[in-house]
């Protein structure tokens, strides 16, 4: 994946924690037993991920838990500059043959740029660098 860090921002300082993307928000509020040691970690996400979670609650016709979901994570969610932008627009476009989400390219770099692992288990993130996979 050499080619791939040539478009991704550097991870200076490695802070530990992780950036739950939708996927793991998804799995924790679903209480699935291998995303349970990670809901005791504080929270970064963003706001896309957020309305990923809330659209796929609503989807299923599940309003209640988008209600308490958009409650429960909303306040974890930061915000990101240019630089996420234009790297996360990189990496969509390397990763062009995977199914990948711009809020999941988005994430991805927010978590580099902020020194924290990029928690998911979505398969297209499986193997790649600063990428906590679980399933």
């Amino acid at each position: 994946m050499k080619q791939e860090e040539s478009y991704i921002l550097s991870l200076d300082d490695e802070k530990g924690g992780f950036f739950f993307d939708s996927y793991a928000l998804f799995e924790i509020m679903k209480g699935s037993p291998n995303y349970m040691p990670y809901s005791e970690f504080e929270i970064t996400t963003c706001k896309l991920n957020i309305f990923e979670l809330v659209h796929g609650f609503l989807r299923d016709k599940q309003a209640e838990l988008a209600e308490i979901a958009l409650k429960k994570y909303y306040s974890f969610a930061v915000d990101f500059d240019g630089d996420v932008i234009v790297a996360a627009a990189k990496l969509k476009i390397l990763l062009n043959k995977r199914n990948v989400s711009m809020a999941d390219c988005i994430g991805y770099a927010l978590a580099k740029q902020l020194g924290v692992k990029f928690l998911t288990g979505d398969r297209e993130f499986q193997g790649m660098d600063n990428v906590e996979f679980v399933k």
